[in-house]
């Protein structure tokens, strides 16, 4: 507190506050109420016909100002990235392990671990893919697909053994991203994000 003192205090994640909406006998709260409903029944039928989330994710990203051809890559690299995750689930690795297989997999392609590239980027809360330029987006699937075809082959029995497989996938893609940037002259990794993407593009089509 502003005294420098701790003390106590009740506070609580989103699932608590959506709860505590739930039980507020007021009027006011009913609108709230009414949109718990309705997301509830939209997550139902999602689950029951996984093409209505697709579609769903597809305009929230064209919503937000997204081009057309970013969001098809974008919802390409959710689809590569749970082949990924599939794989590492039926070599052994726990859900807890994936951030730390990511960070070895994007240092060796980009040069930096998940952390380190969102700052980068100036970024704090915000999706690392949802500011990925579509080169950015490309290489990052290159080294996921390879991981997961690597793992395939290879099939992993061991911590070590993953983490050679996810190395070597990143080393794929960042194969692939010393190439184009010898041949462009420019760095494929930028600071950019979608703020600046969207910037570019509202200029363009001036």
């Amino acid at each position: 507190s502003a005294d420098g003192k701790y003390y106590k205090t009740d506070v609580l994640d989103t699932q608590g506050v959506l709860r505590l909406v739930q039980s507020i006998p007021s009027p006011k709260a009913e609108p709230f109420k009414l949109w718990l409903a309705k997301v509830g029944k939209e997550r139902i039928d999602e689950m029951q016909d996984p093409e209505i989330a697709i579609n769903r994710a597809l305009q929230f990203y064209l919503n937000k100002g997204y081009s057309p051809e970013w969001v098809n890559q974008r919802l390409k690299s959710i689809e590569i990235r749970k082949g990924l995750t599939d794989e590492w689930k039926r070599s052994g690795v726990k859900d807890s392990q994936y951030g730390f297989l990511t960070d070895i997999l994007t240092k060796e392609w980009a040069g930096m671990k998940t952390k380190d590239y969102k700052e980068f980027k100036g970024l704090k809360k915000e999706n690392l893919r949802d500011n990925m330029s579509n080169m950015e987006l490309v290489l990052n699937m290159l080294a996921e697909v390879s991981t997961t075809e690597i793992s395939k082959q290879k099939n992993p029995k061991t911590a070590k053994e993953n983490v050679d497989a996810a190395k070597q996938g990143g080393q794929a893609a960042k194969r692939a991203r010393e190439y184009i940037e010898k041949q462009t002259g420019k760095s494929i990794v930028t600071s950019q994000n979608a703020k600046n993407f969207k910037l570019i593009e509202q200029k363009e089509v001036k």
